[in-house]
């Protein structure tokens, strides 16, 4: 006998807020707030809560949307952080049969607890060694909450055979009046969809093989800002059309960006003498505007100092909000940043420290002979 489903799957991804500056503002917004008062209104079967800021979590996401839409089956897909989440009261509502978290399993105690509230199917998706000592009994399980924990296998692809089965299961008891879809994913996405899931497998169990993955995951990074499918009702096509070149090719851009920055800091690099000198002589760079490259930078100004026959230290220094940072850096075991860091306030471990420093006394360290 054909299922016949009444409800729309137009909630697959509910309605969009206005974007925030803070990332994470709008994951408790009016929007989302009100979405899960709608999904309450219409009884809504399923909900699929996913880890954000991750993009295994929004890929995850992608799957149970495609599962979704092609049942015509109606579906609440929210982001869920930790640093702003969701609360188990908002959720357990009348109506809600099944609730999937996919790459994480939640705050301890909230899926057991979500299932039990409810007596919803809970089902987590997740590859993270750390989560084995966070998971209930079974026991405890009572048959509604399900695990899908495989330290060898990413999140993502989990879920993407997850559905897939689930989708196959599905069409084989229909007649021909039912769904008459052959798969979650269309032939022409397979090879693309397939790539990129690679890609973020390699990433997410750090096995770092394949060709261009450090690429491929500054991609990733510059992608995240389209991630929340609340800001962004677009994200699951998006994600759908997205490839592994595509990222490659950005994190590439961002790779030679990077590098044209910091070979511009290294051309205006001085002597610093760290506490005046009571803690030697090292080499130092301002990097105002490209903090995000102080690592870097510092490793190769520790270098650089060791070669100079300065101690093994790189300094960076920039502006952050109104006071002025250092960051120390070193490539030699033998050598404590940290010793420094601390006679300032700061802190850190031997290779990598940092603190805030005064003007007046950063303009005490500078070396009289600046040229390095």
């Amino acid at each position: 006998m054909a299922l016949n489903f009444r409800r729309s799957w137009r909630y697959a991804c509910p309605a969009p807020a206005i974007a925030a500056p803070s990332r994470f503002r709008n994951l408790r917004s009016d929007a989302v707030l009100e979405a899960i008062a709608k999904a309450y209104e219409e009884r809504t079967p399923n909900v699929a809560l996913y880890n954000y800021p991750s993009f295994s979590g929004a890929v995850s996401a992608l799957f149970a949307y495609l599962f979704h839409r092609h049942l015509n089956v109606p579906c609440l897909i929210l982001p869920f952080s930790t640093v702003v989440p969701l609360r188990v009261e908002e959720l357990a509502f009348e109506g809600l049969k099944k609730c999937y978290f996919l790459d994480f399993i939640g705050p301890k105690g909230f899926a057991l607890e979500l299932s039990r509230r409810n007596a919803c199917e809970v089902i987590c998706f997740d590859h993270r060694k750390s989560v084995l000592s966070a998971m209930p009994s079974a026991e405890d399980r009572c048959g509604k909450l399900t695990f899908h924990v495989d330290l060898e296998k990413s999140s993502s692809k989990a879920a993407y055979e997850y559905f897939s089965n689930e989708l196959e299961r599905m069409i084989l008891s229909m007649d021909e009046n039912g769904v008459g879809t052959s798969g979650l994913l269309n032939p022409e996405d397979l090879d693309r969809v397939g790539s990129v899931l690679k890609y973020i497998e390699d990433g997410d169990l750090r096995q770092w093989r394949l060709p261009d993955i450090r690429a491929f995951n500054i991609g990733i990074n510059e992608w995240r800002s389209k991630i929340n499918c609340i800001a962004n009702p677009h994200m699951f096509e998006q994600l759908l059309k997205i490839s592994s070149e595509e990222l490659i090719g950005r994190g590439n851009s961002c790779i030679s960006s990077q590098q044209d920055a910091a070979r511009n800091v290294l051309l205006k690099v001085f002597k610093l003498r760290l506490g005046r000198g009571l803690y030697g002589e090292c080499l130092g760079a301002r990097v105002d505007g490209n903090s995000d490259l102080s690592n870097e930078i510092g490793k190769e100004l520790s270098l650089r100092s060791t070669a100079a026959g300065l101690r093994p230290i790189g300094a960076v220094i920039y502006m952050q909000r109104n006071n002025l940072k250092m960051c120390l850096r070193s490539t030699d075991c033998a050598t404590d940043t940290s010793e420094v860091a601390k006679a300032y306030g700061g802190g850190g471990s031997k290779s990598s420290s940092s603190f805030i420093i005064r003007m007046d006394e950063y303009n005490q360290w500078l070396s009289v002979n600046s040229a390095a």
